[in-house]
């Protein structure tokens, strides 16, 4: 039986280690950790290596890749994986979907003889960006809501963060960046600390575990706007391109692709979409 080691003390990670765990995070997952993160893989790793026992990173990596239940490698990429997201992000985005794309897709859908809006957040993380995406479909359509379908998909690689997203309670500091009208209508107050989304908001919101390196992404309907915000800024540009092209695939003509306001497609359009402003891209077909 393996001993545990003692929690206080800190694992080195040599080149060697840290490259076979890079690779292993690459190949599954299409992060790239490259060269400068090594410290930041020790240290959100370390915990793990000695709870299980193993006196150095090969060991623990020989773990994971012989471990045929996959709770290992899950572990490991909730462990590294960086969730941070808040509340009403980048908000140009937010304000562009209640001014451009609900109204257009209002408007197309009604004369199509349609009345479903699916939305999709990939890398929900903590699921802030899901729920916000809820209340403005909420917002938006007001008394007409139950005449509509409306679904917001929020999809993460980190089990650990889908939890927390699929109970819809946040502190009240997370909730700080919200409009006050939204908060204290789309949330209730659970205690001194803890706010939780309203029952309406969160029958609104799906979450599913999902790898966006799957070689298929398995929807039966397309979607008519995908935020895919600071996630591939983790990814090389040959693993972001075979992404835009997964996307692109997965979206109904003339859908809205929204990436962060620090991440760009490019100006081309042999990727399928063109530019709309600052992090927003419409497939051109």
């Amino acid at each position: 039986m393996l001993k545990e080691q003692p929690m206080n003390e800190i694992l080195a990670i040599s080149n060697n280690e840290y490259s076979l765990i890079k690779n292993l995070v690459y190949d599954k997952f299409g992060i790239h950790l490259g060269n400068r993160r090594k410290a930041l893989v020790s240290g959100r790793l370390n915990k793990v290596v000695k709870k299980n026992g193993f006196n150095n990173f090969k060991t623990y990596f020989n773990y994971v890749v012989n471990d045929n239940t996959g709770e290992a490698l899950n572990t490991l990429i909730n462990r590294i994986s960086t969730n941070h997201t808040y509340f009403y992000r980048e908000k140009v985005h937010l304000d562009f979907m209640i001014r451009t794309v609900f109204p257009e897709l209002s408007g197309s859908l009604i004369n199509k003889n349609s009345k479903n809006i699916r939305i999709w957040s990939c890398g929900c993380a903590s699921g802030e960006e899901t729920y916000t995406l809820a209340m403005l479909l909420y917002e938006f359509f007001g008394f007409e809501r139950s005449l509509w379908e409306l679904g917001v998909l929020g999809t993460d690689i980190s089990e650990e963060a889908l939890e927390n997203a699929s109970s819809g309670v946040y502190r009240k500091e997370n909730i700080s960046r919200l409009p006050v009208s939204l908060k204290h209508k789309y949330f209730k107050i659970l205690n001194k600390e803890n706010w939780q989304v309203i029952d309406e908001v969160k029958n609104l919101v799906l979450f599913r575990r999902m790898n966006l390196m799957n070689a298929i992404f398995p929807f039966k309907h397309k979607f008519h706007a995908i935020f895919c915000r600071n996630v591939m800024i983790y990814f090389d540009q040959p693993t972001r391109d075979i992404l835009i092209n997964k996307l692109y695939r997965v979206m109904e003509p003339k859908g809205y692709l929204f990436v962060g306001l620090s991440e760009s497609l490019g100006r081309s359009t042999n990727h399928g979409f063109e530019y709309i402003q600052p992090g927003v891209y419409r497939k051109i077909r």
